[in-house]
């Protein structure tokens, strides 16, 4: 059967002016963010060593270990949180809905009991403190009039709480059960985040007013803040203690993060200034942070993450990035078969290596949107939604200058002839376009809806498919197409077409979905009754050898057949990703590789049956 090998995580959802979280756990060195519906737990130690909790029905804002890391409280934009087990199948525990709104932060007290979310909602509901097992309220939470935006328990008894948000205020209760006790206004802007220090003795709110200010744990008394001494000059996003409670890590828009020491009486002075290099555009502005055990872990707008070494902050950091969106397309380099290109339709194009994860984005100079992706030894050719097709030079992972060429109408499909990748193929709504490098060679009107094409390996025919199910073959004489036949055996509208490696057969999958495998010469259908997917497939692949083809579907999985064997001894692997399969591509006999809706890349090893 086919195993996870190798997960190359997505980044975390960002959004413009607000911070994020990321926390970790107390007793190894794993990290939680969050990602449309899923929950990421990613191994600082080992990047690849990733796993997803995918149960939310919206998608999730926030999560975090309980203190003895047994559990994992999580919450998403409906005001729901969800508490499961850490380990393995990820059991869930127990389901509240605590908000009306959105939750933007959750807390859990030092002894595991409790737990306090904060976050939008209707009326005063905008914080709630509750029990974790059975969810009973401990506490009223008044004084906030506009959404919470951070929340934070006390960590060593008696048990505090403070709440922070875009009302400007910092409000403090005492309890269980909890009551209002004070209010500060001492920021003039939204208070993006407020953090307790591991001893309980102070706690610091840092606000998009560009301050961070320093407060007694037990009475709230305000006893100093961040110095004026080349301060943050944007919002400050987040805050993270150190284990010792002696420093802190701040985030901010200005695309830095600072370390400051904290003396006893809550005077803050900057230790040190830590920079990025980046291209310097608003992607670098950073918005989450965290200091976990040895390792400084900042994250930036583009979701890139940075981990710094607490015990040596001069090493330059390392930098984890990937997909933050639906990735639409791979592609494997002939020449390098351990070397993955994805890209995701924000414009987004990353080179991963089988065994080491990310290796760095491909900077095209024109960043443009991208729907079709193809590559070839040397180039890589991308469609966008603004009817050009662009031919860019490939050098290692430096993309050279692009040619692009305006074919008049949206392409919906893009295919190289691998052996002359001069010609390329693109199916346009009502016909195909051919093209040699970046000049149109003949713009061809079929006369049916057209959904999906593919040209020959060696330029030399074509088979198109379109919306009434029907696959045409045409032979490509010089600039222009003969039809050679049209087979008739799909009953839904074609979606994807591939010729195998060797050019004897092709497959084709449709909405319906069904895949069959053809013989390319006879054209008879050599492998039928696909059906074991129950939605429509988005992609499909051909194993080097010829011997095997994949699909993938929306409906999750990824099905494995073999060509010469019945489809009874077909492998399946299901739920390969949260809210469907979108592309797939096989680096050698036995690893497929497969991406999704949930921006991540799985590598599976067959083992044959």
């Amino acid at each position: 059967m086919p195993e996870l090998a190798e997960t190359y995580a997505c980044v975390p959802s960002t959004e413009r002016g607000r911070g994020i979280l990321i926390s970790g756990d107390p007793k190894s060195n794993k990290v939680l963010y969050t990602n449309g519906r899923s929950v990421i737990i990613l191994d600082l130690n080992n990047p690849l060593n990733v796993s997803v909790y995918g149960e939310h029905a919206y998608p999730a804002t926030v999560a975090r270990f309980s203190p003895n890391g047994e559990w994992v409280a999580s919450a998403d934009v409906s005001g729901t949180v969800r508490i499961w087990g850490a380990y393995n199948d990820h059991v869930l525990k127990k389901e509240f809905k605590v908000l009306s709104g959105r939750i933007d932060d959750l807390q859990w007290s030092p002894d595991g009991m409790r737990i306090v979310a904060c976050g939008d909602g209707k009326g005063k509901s905008l914080v709630r403190a509750f029990m974790w097992d059975s969810g009973t309220n401990v506490g009223e939470f008044d004084g906030h009039s506009r959404r919470v935006l951070s929340c934070a328990f006390k960590p060593t008894r008696p048990f505090r709480i403070v709440t922070c948000g875009e009302d400007f205020l910092v409000n403090f209760y005492e309890g269980p059960p909890f009551k209002f006790k004070q209010s500060h206004r001492d920021h003039a802007n939204f208070v993006n985040c407020v953090r307790y220090s591991p001893d309980g003795s102070k706690f610091i709110s840092v606000s998009s007013d560009k301050k961070g200010i320093i407060f007694d744990g037990k009475i709230a008394e305000k006893i100093g803040e961040l110095s004026s001494e080349d301060p943050h000059k944007g919002s400050i996003y987040a805050a993270s203690w150190s284990p010792d409670g002696k420093q802190v890590l701040t985030v901010s828009a200005d695309k830095t993060a600072k370390v400051w020491d904290i003396s006893e009486d809550g005077s803050g002075k900057l230790k040190k200034t830590l920079t990025f290099s980046g291209s310097g555009g608003v992607d670098d502005m950073l918005v989450g942070c965290l200091w976990q055990n040895d390792h400084l872990v900042t994250v930036s707008l583009g979701g890139t993450i940075s981990i710094f070494s607490a015990s040596n902050l001069e090493k330059s950091p390392l930098q984890l990035s990937g997909h933050m969106k639906n990735i639409t397309s791979l592609a494997v380099l002939k020449s390098d078969p351990k070397c993955i290109l994805s890209s995701s339709y924000d414009g987004l194009i990353v080179k991963w290596v089988q065994g080491l994860g990310y290796s760095g984005k491909l900077q095209r100079k024109e960043n443009s949107q991208i729907k079709c992706f193809a590559a070839a030894e040397e180039e890589i050719v991308t469609s966008g939604f603004d009817n050009k097709i662009w031919r860019i030079s490939l050098h290692g992972d430096l993309c050279g200058d692009g040619d692009s060429v305006d074919i008049g109408s949206q392409p919906k499909d893009l295919s190289l002839a691998l052996l002359s990748p001069e010609l390329a193929l693109v199916t346009t709504d009502s016909g195909v376009v051919m093209l040699r490098g970046t000049k149109v060679v003949s713009t061809i009107n079929l006369g049916f809806a057209v959904t999906a094409s593919v040209v020959a390996p060696d330029g030399s025919e074509a088979i198109v498919g379109g919306q009434d199910g029907k696959l045409h073959a045409f032979c490509i004489v010089g600039d222009t197409l003969k039809e050679e036949a049209v087979l008739e055996k799909h009953r839904g509208a074609i979606t994807v077409i591939r010729y195998s490696p060797d050019f004897s057969m092709f497959a084709s999958g449709d909405t319906n979905r069904e895949a069959i495998v053809w013989d390319r010469v006879s054209r008879e259908v050599k492998l039928k009754n696909l059906l074991y997917h129950t939605a429509r497939i988005n992609c499909l692949a051909w194993s080097p050898n010829n011997s095997m083809v994949a699909t993938g579907s929306l409906d999750t999985c990824v099905i494995i057949y073999e060509v010469d064997k019945p489809a009874s001894s077909r492998m399946t692997i299901k739920g390969a990703h949260l809210g469907g399969v979108y592309a797939l591509a096989f680096t050698d006999e036995h690893s497929v590789v497969s991406s999704g809706e949930d921006a991540c890349v799985r590598v599976w090893k067959l083992t044959p049956q």
